[in-house]
Order: structure tokens, then sequence, then C-alpha cells
């Protein structure tokens, strides 16, 4: 989970081939009324995210043996319709200074998502409670060492 540009694709796609699980982008699951409504810079509501939340919800529920998504999940409330559906969820916040996400988000030219966009990302990130099993990494890193952090922290631990 994380803002626009935060390398949520890149790392989660690379994390899922790590673990030999299948990976999904949310953004191809976007309705198409959402991704022309970014397109033109303005961004969706919560009304705009709920039946793409449920498409999401549906595809983890779907892979209860492990999977990985790319999802903003910005909200605690986001999170929550995600784990309704798949309650054995672990979110993976990349987070980031501003700055770096910014140039992050310039070396993707195409994107529907336009960097106009991303203060009303930050504006509207609930950073993960500490009842939410996750964890934060900080995406200023290189790919790899976030790949290995997460890794690490997903990995099962012995009994005590």
């Amino acid at each position: 989970m994380g803002v626009s540009g935060s390398g949520k694709s890149v790392v989660g796609a690379a994390l899922a081939g790590r673990l030999g699980v299948a990976f999904e982008d949310a953004d191809d699951l976007h309705p198409r009324s959402n991704v022309e409504k970014m397109s033109r810079g303005v961004p969706l509501d919560d009304h705009d995210r709920m039946p793409w939340l449920e498409t999401i919800g549906a595809w983890l529920a779907a892979h209860p043996t492990g999977g990985v998504m790319s999802c903003s999940a910005l909200k605690r409330s986001y999170r929550d319709v995600l784990r309704r559906q798949a309650p054995d969820t672990t979110f993976l916040h990349l987070d980031g200074e501003r700055e770096v996400i910014a140039r992050r988000q310039a070396s993707r030219p195409g994107h529907f998502m336009p960097p106009s966009l991303l203060d009303s990302q930050f504006a509207v990130l609930e950073p993960l409670a500490d009842d939410e099993p996750g964890v934060v990494v900080d995406v200023a890193r290189p790919v790899d060492a976030i790949v290995d952090e997460l890794s690490a922290a997903l990995a099962p631990r012995p009994n005590a």
C-alpha cells in the first residue's frame, strides 16, 4: 500500500516473484470511469473507490494461500473493506518523503495518474494503525533491499 509513485507495482511484482505467489496490480482493476476521472486530474472519492475495493478484496479472498496485490489502500476504512473479504491480509506500507515519491512518479510517463494528484494522495493517506497487521518500509532504498526486508518480515517465525 502507499501513495501513487511509491513503488507498489515494482516492489509488489518483485516480492510476489520472491515468494512464488500470484501478483495483481490494483491499477488494472479500476473501472474505466475511475481511470478517466484520474486522467482528467480529478481525485477519486470514496464512492468511486468502493466497487474497486470490493474487486480487490475478492481477488485477495481467492488467494488464501498467498498473493501480492499492489493497492493504494490509503485509508483505514479502505483496508477494512479488504479485510472483510480477506481477514488475514497483511499490509506492506511503502512509505517515503513526498520529494522522493514525486521524482519516481515523474519517471513513469503515460500513467493515468497525473503528478498533480500526488498531494491529494498524501492528504488522504492514513498510516497503518498499531492494531493493523502490517509493515512499514522506506522507499528511498533500492528495490532489492525493500524486498529483502519485506520477505524477512513475512517469513514464518519459529515457535519459541
